[in-house]
């Protein structure tokens, strides 16, 4: 996952699954923001993961998502997007744990357009 100006500062690695794929060294000295993250991964406090989505309209990084889990609130928001070989686009959703096992995510509001959860290369705990 890329860090643009819409997202910067939103997310720790955790949130885009980084440790999961292996992008966080949790042995590694000090790094700048490590405390969050050693905390965030030994507490067990995550609520956020990062998700791959298709959606038949235009996304952009630092967009809202939806769901009904949340009513009105925002539950995430999208990180990267790319065209999709099949039509439309593809992103990367940093979304509440919630919304994602409830299986619903709305572009921009409730009533947006649907982001269908597309699988990742790797499982989420």
């Amino acid at each position: 996952m890329q860090v643009v100006p819409g997202t910067q500062e939103e997310f720790v690695p955790q949130m885009a699954n980084y440790e999961l794929i292996g992008g966080v060294s949790f042995k590694k000295g000090c790094y700048p923001g490590q405390e969050i993250v050693a905390r965030t991964q030994y507490r067990g406090i995550l609520k956020k993961r990062a998700v791959r989505v298709r959606s038949a309209t235009p996304l952009a990084p630092g967009e809202s998502v939806y769901s009904g889990a949340f009513g009105d609130q925002s539950a995430g928001l999208i990180a990267n997007v790319a065209p999709s070989p099949e039509g439309g686009f593809e992103a990367l959703v940093v979304a509440q744990l919630e919304a994602i096992a409830k299986g619903e995510l709305h572009h921009g509001s409730l009533a947006g357009p649907p982001l269908a959860i597309l699988s990742l290369p790797y499982p989420l705990p």
